[in-house]
């Protein structure tokens, strides 16, 4: 288990224990985070869980493969080193104290 923290724009705090093996989308969608839309359910078909990875936690992440990539470009103002998409992140015990912003808004 990992305890994620979510940030909304305005700047409120979730801080949630996520499950090893759950996505970092599902634990935002299971915990009513504002921001993390998930239209798609998590099959990487649209961009609405973008988030902004804090800067200290880039590296620490598995690359993004080329779907991400892809989608990425139709987020709102994508970050070319932070934004990902919370589907295709996985929690695992590493993950813990993982921080990640919400965009002013999902498209």
């Amino acid at each position: 288990m990992a305890k994620i923290t979510y940030i909304e724009f305005g700047g409120k705090e979730h801080i949630i224990d996520v499950a090893n093996g759950m996505t970092v989308m599902e634990g935002a969608r299971d915990n009513g985070v504002r921001g993390i839309e998930a239209d798609c359910g998590g099959a990487c078909a649209c961009s609405t869980c973008h988030v902004y990875v804090d800067e200290a936690w880039v590296s620490r992440l598995p690359k993004k493969d080329a779907m991400e990539e892809d989608m990425l470009d139709f987020a709102y103002q994508p970050d070319a080193a932070r934004s990902r998409l919370t589907c295709q992140i996985k929690v695992s015990d590493a993950l813990d104290g993982l921080r990640v912003y919400m965009p002013e808004k999902q498209i």
